[in-house]
C-alpha cells in the first residue's frame, strides 16, 4: 500500500472556522456547521506529528453509515455527506470541494448536551481499571471475578464530563441526571443502549466486536438529536471476533496499535507527541480500512 500524505491541516479561506478539536475542524455556516474530519492522530490526548492518511474519510464514512442505519431509534444531525450536494448547498465552499470530498459532513446546529454517553459491552480501558478497584465502574455495582475483555451480561451506561482539554472524567447516573435532568437523562441513556445494541448485533455478525463506544446528543428546539461522530474506531473499541480472547487486551481496529507503540518506546505522554513511524503509519491506516470495508462491504 502506498503511503499518500495525510490532510493535517485545513485553509477554507474565508469559512470561519468554529472550533478544531484533535480530529475535526468544524466551520461555521450560520444556520448550519460543516464537520471535516482530518487525518491527525491522537493518542493519551496529544496529537501525534504526523498523521494517518485517509483516517478523516474512514471516520466520515463510517459515521454517515451508522446514522443511517440507527435512523429509526433516534434521529441525527446529517443534512448531507455528499460533495455535491454541501457544495450546491454552500456556494462558498466550491473552491475546497476536493479536500472536502470523503471527509465532510454539513449538519444541523444543534446545543450540545453538557456530558458524554458511553455505553459498555465489555469491560476494557479505564471500565477495567474502576472495576478492579472498586468492583464497579461508574458506581454501577458488577458480578464478582469478571475478567479484562470479558462480556456483560448487558450493556452499561457510563456517562462521563465533557473536557474542554486533558482527559474526560467518568462520574456516576446520578451525577449525569443532576446535569441534564431526569428527563433529558432517561432519554440519552435509551437510546445510547438502543443504538449500541443494534450496531454491536450487526458488528458481529460481519466479524467485529464493539466492545464500548461514546455518543453525544444535542438539542434542536425542544428535540433530543444524536450528533457527532457514531460508532468509529476513535469513538470505540473494534475487536476481531474471529481472535476474540477474554483475560487480557485485546486486538484491535483502532488506534490501540498506536498507543502499544508508543508505551513501546517509553513516550512520557506531554506534547509534542513523536513523529510515528512509516510501518506504523501504514499498519494503522490498514485497520481503519479494514474496519470500513468489513462493516459496509465497500472499499473506501
Amino acid at each position: 500500500m502506498s503511503i499518500k500524505e495525510p490532510v493535517l491541516s485545513l485553509n477554507l479561506g474565508g469559512i470561519p472556522l468554529l472550533c478544531q478539536g484533535k480530529v475535526r475542524n468544524v466551520y461555521d455556516l450560520k444556520n448550519r456547521l460543516l464537520l471535516v474530519a482530518s487525518d491527525r492522530i491522537s493518542a493519551f490526548d496529544v496529537i501525534m506529528k504526523n498523521g494517518i492518511p485517509d483516517k478523516g474519510k474512514v471516520l466520515t464514512k463510517i459515521s454517515e453509515f451508522w446514522f443511517n442505519y440507527t435512523d429509526d431509534i433516534v434521529k441525527n444531525h446529517i443534512i448531507s455527506c455528499d460533495i455535491d450536494v454541501i457544495v450546491k448547498e454552500e456556494s462558498s465552499l466550491a473552491p475546497y470541494k476536493e479536500i472536502l470530498r470523503d471527509r465532510s459532513m454539513l449538519v444541523k446546529k444543534l446545543k450540545p448536551l453538557p456530558i458524554e454517553c458511553i455505553v459498555r459491552g465489555y469491560i476494557s480501558g479505564s471500565g477495567w481499571k474502576d472495576y478492579k478497584n472498586t468492583g464497579m465502574i461508574s458506581g454501577i455495582k458488577l458480578p464478582l471475578g469478571l475478567r479484562e475483555s470479558d462480556k456483560l451480561e448487558e450493556p452499561i451506561f457510563t456517562p462521563s464530563t465533557k473536557a474542554q482539554s486533558g482527559h474526560d472524567e467518568n462520574i456516576s447516573q446520578d451525577s449525569a441526571r443532576k446535569i441534564v435532568g431526569d428527563k433529558v437523562f432517561e432519554f440519552i441513556k435509551e437510546k445510547s443502549i438502543a443504538v449500541y445494541k443494534k450496531a454491536r448485533d450487526y458488528g458481529e455478525k460481519k466479524g467485529i466486536i464493539i466492545a464500548d463506544t461514546k455518543f453525544e446528543f444535542g438539542m434542536e428546539k425542544n428535540e433530543i438529536i444524536i450528533m457527532d461522530e457514531a460508532l468509529t474506531p476513535d469513538s470505540s473499541r473494534f475487536w476481531p471476533r474471529d481472535e476474540y480472547n477474554p483475560g487480557g487486551a485485546q486486538k484491535s481496529f483502532d488506534k490501540q496499535f498506536v498507543r502499544d507503540y508508543l508505551e513501546k518506546i517509553n513516550w512520557d505522554k506531554t506534547p509534542p507527541g513523536p513523529s510515528l513511524p512509516i510501518e506504523i503509519v501504514q499498519k494503522t491506516a490498514e485497520k481503519y480500512r479494514d474496519a470500513y470495508k468489513i462493516l459496509t462491504g465497500k472499499e473506501l
